[in-house]
């Protein structure tokens, strides 16, 4: 098997299909294009493929021609509801829709990888299951897919995912055991007072003053009874109540998000909060909802699974490629699902050279460097082979 002969010639394929996947970018759930798409593809190369799965999942299995281990590359295929705005000759089609994530790279370098691993099926002792995961940006793609029959019956004995990563150099790769990304909860509190007339505040119980006192109350949460060397982010991302400026609402409602490694702090902050806002309100003489959803885990890499997977691309791609230092990110992501299923890493792979715009992912004038699409196939042609073998 000769993977510096096979990829390269395949990169002007993998352009081509990234700048189409760019054209068509669907959000979560609507993905049925861009399945179509990928479907069409795994098909011509042999592959069994599964579409529908979890909504609009598509699953390629790539069987060697030996019985071994199975192993699992996942790539999420969702865009944002971002409008671009890079002027790129192959921009969105699709306006108000955008790959401001890269999940138009990681389509592309799972489909590469595929179509190498299928040319060389009778070297390959076991099997390649390729996951095109619908709703990451939503977080219940993975879920949706897990709990189809054809998942809940598959075993697998590892799996992998990637996000390409503009914060790092192009081509290195950041691999390490442990916690990588956060749990993801959110929460919604309706603080209910009375309402009536901006100049006769006495007559009412005003829910304003009172959102904005949780508002400062919760971040004491995580500054003063969290641990300091446990990572815990608390953020209201919504503040609504009011309709005009000389009325008292009846209603103010508070939207956020709570991100944490640890399982104890996270059970703090989710009793603490219920705490807080019923202090706050009760002495106040108004009342509370408070809706708190435990979201998805925490992404823990493989300890064992990491350090094997650090000596396998050391040895292909060489020391220097490898980054084994790169800090937890408080961002989510539901690959942490796939890990409840099978040992599996979380990789992140650098684009960022001079050449490309230095815009942040979910940017609406995100672009990945073209040249990770080749080194990304490299990766996960590496990992699957010599996991299976």
């Amino acid at each position: 098997m000769d993977l510096r002969k096979e990829i390269p010639a395949l990169e002007k394929d993998l352009v081509q299909w990234r700048r189409d996947f760019h054209r068509i970018p669907e959000t979560a759930m609507e993905e049925e294009k861009t399945a179509s798409a990928i479907a069409e593809k795994l098909r011509a190369w042999g592959l069994t493929v599964h579409t529908g799965v979890g909504g609009t999942g598509v699953v390629g299995i790539l069987h060697g021609k030996q019985e071994g281990k199975i192993f699992g590359i996942r790539a999420d295929i969702d865009a944002l509801p971002v409008t671009e705005e890079t002027d790129l000759p192959f921009a969105s089609t699709h306006r108000g829709r955008m790959h401001a994530c890269g999940h138009d790279g990681h389509i592309t370098i799972a489909l590469g990888t595929a179509r190498i691993l299928s040319i060389y099926r009778n070297e390959l002792r076991g099997t390649v299951v390729f996951f095109f995961q619908p709703a990451e940006e939503t977080l219940n793609g993975a879920q949706a897919m897990l709990s189809s029959n054809l998942l809940k019956e598959m075993k697998l004995d590892g799996v992998v995912g990637l996000h390409i990563w503009p914060d790092l150099p192009l081509g290195k790769i950041a691999v390490r055991g442990g916690p990588v990304m956060a749990a993801v909860d959110r929460f919604t509190v309706k603080i209910r007072g009375k309402g009536g007339h901006g100049a006769i505040p006495q007559k009412s119980v005003d829910p304003i003053p009172l959102a904005s006192e949780v508002v400062l109350a919760l971040q004491r949460i995580v500054s003063r009874e969290i641990d300091p060397l446990k990572p815990a982010v608390l953020t209201v991302g919504r503040i609504q109540g009011g309709t005009t400026f000389n009325v008292i609402p009846d209603v103010v409602e508070l939207e956020g998000t709570v991100r944490t490694f640890d399982m104890e702090a996270r059970s703090l902050v989710a009793r603490r909060m219920e705490e807080i806002i019923k202090g706050i309100t009760t002495g106040s003489r108004a009342s509370y909802s408070l809706e708190y959803e435990f979201g998805i885990p925490a992404v823990r890499n493989d300890e064992k699974l990491a350090a094997w997977m650090q000596g396998v691309l050391k040895r292909s791609l060489g020391e220097d490629a490898i980054v084994t230092d790169l800090p937890p990110s408080m961002g989510g992501e539901d690959f942490a699902l796939f890990q409840e299923k099978a040992p599996g890493v979380y990789l992140f792979l650098g684009t960022h050279s001079e050449e490309n715009p230095p815009y942040p992912i979910h940017h609406a004038k995100y672009s990945l460097d073209e040249r990770v699409l080749p080194i990304g196939v490299r990766v996960f042609c590496e990992l699957a082979v010599s996991f299976i073998a």
